[in-house]
């Protein structure tokens, strides 16, 4: 039999046809095999076959040969990801604020091919632009990029930090030099948590308006500052990633909304009957801000804020000054 063209590709040939054209619902048998290759220019006797698919299975993909009837046939078993894995990756990369639509696309590209053809149809099923907005800032991956290389440095970093004006446009709001010790993701957005030595405090910062990172030869700072920060808890009494003088409030709200208050702060709060029938009360900690103020005034006449004082005349002022709007 006359050698085909690509012949010294045979085996990369072959792992890709396995790859694409099987799963574990999908088989194919050894002519099929063979013609599969052929349409790459490659040319393979039975025998030699046998020897390349176990060096596939040397190389760590799991080909499996099994009997159906009178034929063999042959498929991937276990892959790097699983169709569910690959599906859930998908979504996360569509739901994501700070990943542009291009690059959404590119990955999900990517997420594909390492699915096989009947397994990509799945996962494109399910990429569906739903209108989400999506950052702008296409250079947020070498920014995460640059913190990262800080991070294992040990080295500070400087940028200029935007904001939006009325005119759309992102203009600057200062410059910075910090000392960056993690990102995080919270509410579809990525945050650097850093520690600010001029102010002595851990501050954080959306990624996506970070501009002109430089990676400094000066070393971090904060880092006993950094250990008795509490990352979870921070976002968990944060709203939005929006800060503020840390505050314990008591909340009462109706037994309905328990399930609000668990979501929001976690199984650990205090929840005991109030005064009034049919409500319950707790005590949590909570970043001060008017994002806060603003998420109990969406939850209604089901939530009422006990203590202190001071919030409740905050929420009541902020109350009052809307009602100024409407009138």
């Amino acid at each position: 039999m006359p050698k085909g063209t690509n012949q010294k590709l045979k085996l990369y040939y072959l792992s890709r046809i396995m790859l694409e054209k099987t799963d574990d619902e999908h088989m194919i048998t050894m002519p099929e095999i063979r013609e599969s290759l052929e349409a790459y220019g490659v040319t393979a006797d039975r025998k030699s076959l046998y020897d390349d698919l176990e060096a596939l299975r040397v190389l760590g993909i799991d080909v499996i040969g099994e009997k159906v009837g009178r034929n063999f046939y042959y498929h991937v078993g276990g892959k790097q990801f699983e169709i569910a894995e690959l599906k859930l990756l998908v979504d996360a990369i569509q739901s994501s604020k700070f990943i542009t639509e291009k690059k959404s696309g590119e990955l999900i590209r990517k997420l594909t091919g390492m699915a096989s053809k009947y397994e990509a149809d799945q996962l494109k099923r399910q990429v569906v632009v739903q209108g989400r907005v999506k950052t702008m800032n296409e250079s947020i991956y070498y920014f995460v990029d640059d913190v990262h290389r800080a991070i294992a440095g040990n080295r500070k970093i400087s940028f200029e930090y935007m904001k939006w004006n009325e005119e759309k446009k992102m203009v600057r709001r200062g410059s910075y030099v910090v000392s960056p010790w993690a990102l995080t993701w919270d509410d579809e957005n990525y945050y650097l948590i850093a520690y600010d030595e001029e102010a002595d405090s851990i501050k954080h910062f959306r990624v996506d308006k970070l501009r002109s990172i430089r990676v400094l030869d000066e070393k971090r700072a904060g880092r006993e500052k950094f250990r008795a920060f509490n990352l979870a808890k921070y976002s968990k009494m944060s709203f939005g990633m929006f800060g503020g003088e840390q505050t314990k409030v008591r909340i009462a709200f109706s037994n309905e909304m328990s399930g609000v208050f668990i979501d929001r702060f976690g199984r650990d709060i205090p929840i005991h009957p109030s005064r009034q029938k049919g409500w319950s009360e707790t005590m949590v900690d909570v970043a001060m801000s008017d994002q806060f103020l603003g998420w109990i005034f969406a939850l209604g006449q089901d939530v009422k804020i006990l203590s202190p004082k001071g919030v409740v005349e905050r929420f009541k002022k902020e109350l009052a000054e809307m009602t100024k709007l409407y009138k």
